[in-house]
């Protein structure tokens, strides 16, 4: 199986994917009586046709001989492969350009010994490394910030492939409580509802608790909307199956949200999506369009089961089968088999979580504590704006703002257009007045430091890359020191300043040892793992003891890369070794730039033993702190 490669542009190419029905099965474009209109799509500008990716060829395979023009012949390969890659990029062919990319990699790293093997060679590998980066550089400057919003899996996803057995005694006691149990929707004791039941009370308990710990965030405003459309307040059920209330839950089909919308009947019920927002992860918003679609499917099919099930698999499909069949049932639909697999389960395990979410006690379910709400401000904003930014205005972490803000894709809010952007409560005074300060068209770039205990303006602007004198001119500061406490602007031009991280151009080899993994090793370095795959698009998720991993070291705040010789690091550790041996034993401050690594190496020991002698010291490496190497006899 080929190893899928350069995961950066992966959100790129599911946002272009566009769903047909309104939440798992995406194979049919049902269409709704009741639905209100859905406005035509502006004309699309034809794009210039992809560029075919050129056939591989034999010498690509072939082991490279011990000749020049051989080395050339690979590098013009790659190169080629490249060049493709970037015209199909820049035509928005970016599957074509994923294939162009993977083969300039696989041109590299399958030559004998690696691309580090031969200058020529390495060059090159550097060169297609730096330009696919690039391009999420220029992403970022049109506010696509790199770090892209995580998704959550649909638990709907994983329970809709389970058939469980029956339990008698668990489905006699269901029956018996059922009939105690007050709820707006009909609720039904079957094999099918029983069956799940048995699954949420075994294998499926955690994802039911999870839901349910959930629940809290969403349970009152969820309530409240939709006994505002009218509709049965117990439909929370199914945002509960469908989602376990996670607004930027994704299925294996696109659908997204709390009520697992797919794009395209989300649109229908005026949710908006576009490459910053999409309305279908804001919980309140998709709530309203999830009653009011909810709310037309009753009216067409006059029962609340086949609303669910077209809800499901679309209405059309629900259509078909009673038109088929003859009866307006879902259960006897369910009996002839004439609805799809996933919709046949989805009735069932709604009603299963709503009947033990009801009855919690029955269940030893009575001793979660939900989740509680987070209470926020709303501000209307017409410029785009960082998240981090943001969360330095108001002093609060930036989870807390992706948290209040699940629609944003990105790190920055949309371009163009107002956004209401949702602080935490009491924030909104604090907010403009902060914000005020950074001018309107800096606020994607510029940040807030607050100053603390030792820090200096020329540290400061080694961190964020920029000059004392820019700081200096932004806050006034005329030559004053700096107080610890007070806020800093700091102003960065725009693509200067990523995460503060930048990385040395020539390539370090690492050899895996067992028990390595992609994060331990990213983590031993200190590189995000994303780019240590990327930096290896033909390892793959598995390490193998003994195979060899290229990656570029993280430099330090204003530190400048220097081509040094082994002789020079062999004087280094020498010197370490007799300077720190002191005190009963051997002790190591780390240096800016330094990583676990490079230390073990230094003193001819493991990151292991380096994470187990120091503990939390290792886990949160930072210069001036001081490691034990290891204790004198």
């Amino acid at each position: 199986m080929r190893i899928r490669k350069l995961y950066w542009y992966t959100p790129l190419l599911a946002a272009l994917a566009l769903g047909t029905t309104s939440c798992q099965t995406a194979v049919k474009k049902p269409i709704m009586a009741a639905a209100p209109p859905v406005a035509s799509a502006p004309p699309i500008k034809p794009k210039p046709a992809a560029i075919p990716a050129p056939a591989p060829k034999p010498q690509e395979k072939a082991k490279i001989a011990a000749k020049p023009d051989a080395i050339d012949a690979l590098v013009a390969q790659a190169e080629e492969q490249y060049q493709a890659g970037q015209a199909n990029y820049s035509a928005g062919h970016l599957e074509a350009a994923k294939v162009n990319f993977d083969r300039a990699f696989d041109i590299l790293t399958e030559a004998p010994g690696g691309p580090d093997s031969d200058e020529r060679l390495q060059k090159e590998f550097d060169k297609i490394v730096d330009g696919v980066n690039s391009l999420e550089l220029v992403a970022l400057q049109q506010g696509d910030d790199s770090t892209e919003q995580k998704s959550e899996p649909a638990p709907i996803d994983e329970t809709n492939q389970i058939t469980f057995p029956v339990d008698p005694n668990l489905k006699a006691k269901a029956a018996q409580e059922i009939r105690k149990i007050h709820s707006d929707l009909p609720l039904t004791m079957n094999d099918a509802v029983a069956g799940y039941i048995n699954y949420f009370s075994t294998r499926g308990r955690g994802v039911l608790e999870r839901a349910l710990t959930r629940a809290g965030l969403y349970d009152d405003m969820i309530r409240r909307v939709l006994k505002e459309e009218g509709v049965p307040q117990d439909l929370i059920y199914l945002a509960e199956a469908e989602s376990g209330f996670h607004p930027v839950a994704l299925s294996h089909v696109g659908a997204r949200g709390l009520w697992q919308f797919m794009s395209s009947r989300a649109k229908g019920y005026g949710l908006q999506r576009n490459r910053w927002v999409d309305e279908r992860q804001d919980p309140e918003k998709s709530t309203r369009a999830a009653a009011r679609h909810l709310r037309d499917l009753y009216k067409e099919f006059g029962d609340w089961y086949l609303a669910m099930a077209a809800y499901n698999s679309g209405p059309l499909t629900v259509m078909r089968a009673v038109q088929r069949t003859g009866y307006a049932d879902f259960w006897q639909l369910y009996r002839r088999n004439v609805l799809p697999g996933e919709t046949r389960n989805y009735v069932p395990i709604i009603i299963a979580v709503a009947i033990m979410a009801k009855n919690p006690a029955q269940y030893g379910l009575d001793q979660i504590v939900p989740d509680k709400p987070l209470p926020s401000d709303t501000v209307t904003i017409d410029y785009p704006v960082d998240l981090r930014l943001v969360a330095e205005c108001v002093d609060s972490p930036v989870a807390t703002l992706q948290e209040l803000n699940p629609s944003l894709l990105r790190m920055s809010t949309p371009r163009e257009g107002s956004f209401e952007l949702h602080l935490p409560a009491g924030t909104t005074e604090k907010f403009q007045t902060t914000i005020a300060a950074i001018p309107r068209d800096k606020r994607v770039w510029w940040r807030y430091h607050t100053v603390t205990q030792g820090d200096t303006l020329a540290g400061v602007a080694r961190n964020y890359h920029t000059t004392a004198r820019a700081i200096e001119e932004a806050n006034s500061l005329d030559g004053k020191d700096l107080a610890a406490g007070t806020k800093l602007i700091i102003p960065i031009a725009a693509g200067r300043y990523v995460e503060a991280i930048a990385y040395a151009r020539h390539l370090t080899r690492y050899r895996v040892r067992r028990g390595d993994t992609m994060t331990s090793v990213a983590e031993d370095f200190g590189v995000p793992v994303i780019r240590l795959k990327r930096w290896n698009p033909r390892a793959g998720s598995k390490l193998r003891a003994g195979m060899v991993l290229y990656l570029h070291r993280p430099l330090a705040p204003g530190e400048h890369e220097v081509v040094s010789t082994r002789k020079s690091s062999k004087s280094k550790r020498s010197s370490n070794l007799q300077a720190a041996s002191r005190g009963g034993k051997v002790v190591h401050k780390v240096q800016r730039g330094e990583t676990l690594y490079s230390i073990a190496n230094q003193y001819n020991t493991t990151v292991a033993e380096l994470r187990r002698t120091n503990g939390k010291v290792a886990a949160n490496l930072r210069a001036g702190a001081v490691l034990v190497i290891r204790e004198n006899p």
